[in-house]
């Protein structure tokens, strides 16, 4: 599961009450919306087969309930409950939701059950060294994981990565990142439209390749040794350009 930028899916019968959470979610920087449904039984379909990390649920829905919907699912998501009704909350908290809101939802109460979700997911992921999280698809930036708190890097600041030892030291415009993780981990959630491994020490971005020289990458008048084994895969995408 992504830590760091959640992949949310909103589910409520109420189209208004869909776009308020869709604000929310659209100025909450470590969330994503992935979809939303108002019909429960196509969202229940669409979870089985394309899973997200954060479920905004509605409680009271037409042909299945909310609470009905998180009981077909094998593998559910992190969930916050949404209703008009405080009536639910035992049900609710029996299904191990992450928060329960009532209607109308204010942001400042969304935020709160958001953070929480968050808190929760990245307590799931406590164990993992991949410390450099997964952007949604097209995202123009992650969040990667630096003493312990999260700092959100935007793609476009990414000069290059360089391996060291157990880290990685990510290098932006402003500043350089230390964060517990591994160049494979970066490889993989780093989009590849936008980055190249040219060694097994670094990672370079695309858009700030200056000159190829010598088998040396030119970025911000650093130059980043091109491995031979990585030669090839360089060369054929600076020919794109």
């Amino acid at each position: 599961m992504s830590t760091s930028v959640l992949r949310c899916l909103v589910v409520d019968d109420d189209p208004l009450s869909v776009q308020v959470v869709l604000n929310c979610i659209a100025n909450t920087p470590f969330l994503t919306a992935a979809g939303s449904y108002t019909n429960p039984v196509e969202a229940a379909e669409a979870l089985r087969t394309q899973p997200v990390d954060l479920l905004f649920l509605d409680v009271e829905m037409p042909l299945m309930s909310g609470i009905e919907l998180l009981r077909t699912l094998q593998h559910p998501p992190l969930v916050v409950l949404i209703t008009s009704s405080k009536d639910y909350a035992v049900q609710a908290f029996e299904q191990a939701v992450v928060d329960y809101l009532v209607k109308p939802v204010s942001y400042a109460r969304f935020l709160q059950a958001a953070q929480k979700a968050l808190e929760m997911a990245e307590r799931q992921t406590a164990d993992d060294p991949d410390a450099i999280q997964a952007s949604a698809p097209n995202a123009a930036f992650t969040f990667v994981k630096v003493d312990n708190k999260l700092v959100r890097v935007t793609f476009d600041d990414v000069r290059y990565v360089e391996a060291l030892g157990d880290y990685v030291h990510v290098i932006t415009d402003r500043s350089k990142l230390i964060v517990y993780s591994t160049m494979k981990a970066v490889e993989e959630k780093f989009p590849a439209t936008r980055f190249v491994r040219v060694h097994r020490s670094f990672i370079v971005n695309l858009d700030h390749i200056q000159a190829l020289e010598d088998n040396s990458l030119v970025v911000e008048s650093k130059h980043i040794p091109v491995g031979q084994t990585y030669l090839r895969d360089v060369m054929q995408r600076l020919n794109k350009f």
